[in-house]
């Protein structure tokens, strides 16, 4: 085995933008690194590896590119973890808030194999072995192929239950994210005008995503008409007509590396009495589903006091998704919010609340607010208005 070892101080510190967007304090990362060696003790787990993702980044600060040439952080329950990089990386990785841990910096030569390292370092021989969940497949198959002995399996249960409640920090940085999207739903009227295209609008709205604040754009949805029904609808060259309601569901990235996600509704002019009216039930089933968040609520009774609003007005049936979805470093995690979910709320979560109607051919709504646990209920971050924008034409 070759391997070149880092230390910190060992290379210039020198912080680039990519690392320098979220960084928590050092003994918060430790914080982390120690809340998952305990869970591993507590699931009987030997072994975690955690490749370039959201759950690296947050474990320690590293925001990896992914790349053929695999780099892992290596946790063992009991002992120092340790971080694998191509031989390229190590003073990317150095510099990044993992080099103020302490702990070393492993590369590998093109001609190493990256995954006895893995083995030899951390002496592993046979056991559990946890993976992060967006590890790609071609990783895993390499962790099977080399250490034969492994029963692989999802970190979820670990790093999930960490990720899952927010500190003061991260809701600071996710109230600033819910900020700067309404500071652009403000701005969408001025955008929405009868003969203009989905994707000419789409197009000024990402520009005001990132001129408010965003280092990135992750979607834009601008579904008018009938496209409305289509929850994830793809911005198109349908022109925008007058009595089209139009349903604008907007989200990006902040420096800090947390997300914004965000749903309004609009019409160009008089959308018609119906429209009007199913509309009014699903504010109020936003309005329900808002209301019946508590520490201790069950993630399914939050969707079911929406969902019967809904079908207080024959609406339910077109109510085709779940109620909401956690937002951190990355746009959806834990907890969902639907039918089913058995997820226990607790303070310090943060999840959408997004119910909506989609009937096909015809048109759709939805009203999404991000929203945090708090023990007097339920603190929406998002403060533009929830009722239907007219604009006038």
């Amino acid at each position: 085995m070759l391997a070149y070892t880092s230390r910190s101080g060992d290379t210039d510190r020198t912080r680039t933008r990519a690392n320098l967007s979220y960084m928590a304090a050092t003994s918060d990362y430790l914080e982390r690194i120690t809340r998952a060696q305990v869970h591993m003790q507590e699931l009987g787990i030997d072994l975690m590896l955690v490749t370039p993702s959201a759950d690296l980044r947050y474990l320690i600060g590293y925001n990896a590119i992914p790349l053929e040439r695999i780099t892992a952080l290596v946790i063992s329950p009991h002992k120092t973890p340790f971080l694998v990089v191509p031989r390229l990386e190590i003073s990317t990785a150095s510099a990044s808030p993992f080099g103020d841990l302490g702990w070393e910096v492993i590369g590998w030569a093109e001609n190493d194999n990256p995954y006895d390292i893995i083995r030899e370092v951390s002496g592993f021989s046979q056991g559990r072995v946890a993976v992060n969940n967006h590890m790609w497949a071609e990783r895993v198959l390499k962790i099977s192929e080399n250490l034969p002995k492994a029963h692989i399996e999802l970190a979820a249960p670990i790093i999930g239950a960490i990720r899952i409640t927010k500190t003061p920090t991260e809701l600071d940085f996710l109230r600033e994210a819910a900020a700067a999207i309404d500071r652009v739903h403000a701005q969408v009227p001025n955008l929405l005008k009868v003969g203009r295209t989905e994707e000419e609008v789409g197009r000024d709205i990402s520009e005001l995503i990132l001129a408010e604040g965003h280092v990135r754009v992750d979607f834009v949805i601008v579904a008018s008409g009938p496209n409305g029904a289509s929850p994830h609808h793809e911005l198109s060259n349908r022109v925008i007509s007058a009595g089209d309601p139009v349903v604008v569901d907007i989200g990006g990235t902040m420096p800090s590396g947390y997300c914004s996600d965000c749903t309004r509704t609009y019409s160009m002019g008089d959308p018609g009495v119906e429209f009007i009216e199913r509309y009014e039930i699903l504010q109020r089933a936003q309005e329900r589903s808002t209301e019946t968040v508590f520490n201790g609520a069950i993630s399914h009774e939050i969707d079911a006091a929406g969902r019967n609003e809904l079908a207080k007005g024959d609406l339910a049936q077109y109510f085709i998704h779940r109620t909401g979805h956690g937002i951190g470093l990355e746009t959806h995690e834990e907890p969902y919010i639907g039918e089913n979910n058995q997820t226990v709320i607790e303070d310090n979560m943060v999840f959408s609340i997004e119910p909506g109607f989609y009937i096909e051919g015809v048109h759709g709504a939805r009203i999404e607010d991000i929203g945090i646990c708090t023990p007097e209920g339920a603190e929406s971050i998002n403060k533009q208005t929830r009722d239907l924008v007219i604009i006038e034409i």
